[in-house]
């Protein structure tokens, strides 16, 4: 109720709209394609997660974690 409230009188007009708009840069944030994308990079980020555990070695975590965030970058990059 008290949202309600607070959306219809003090917030302004575009901030209850949730339909996307096509011209926004984060828009490829909300589509099925790269929803997919992130599903992949949080599976490989646990996957790696549970082999830095089961290595426990400083050298291997820094080299894993280095190496997962750059396939990640590489998985989740649009560029043409």
């Amino acid at each position: 109720m008290r949202k309600d409230w607070l959306s219809k009188y003090v917030l302004p007009k575009w901030s209850d709209d949730h339909s996307p708009d096509h011209e926004h840069p984060h828009r490829r944030r909300f589509t099925r394609r790269y929803r997919r994308k992130q599903g992949i990079v949080k599976n490989i980020w646990i996957a790696s997660g549970v082999m830095m555990i089961i290595q426990a070695s400083p050298g291997i975590i820094m080299a894993m974690a280095l190496g997962t965030t750059f396939l990640s970058f590489v998985i989740l990059d649009e560029t043409q």
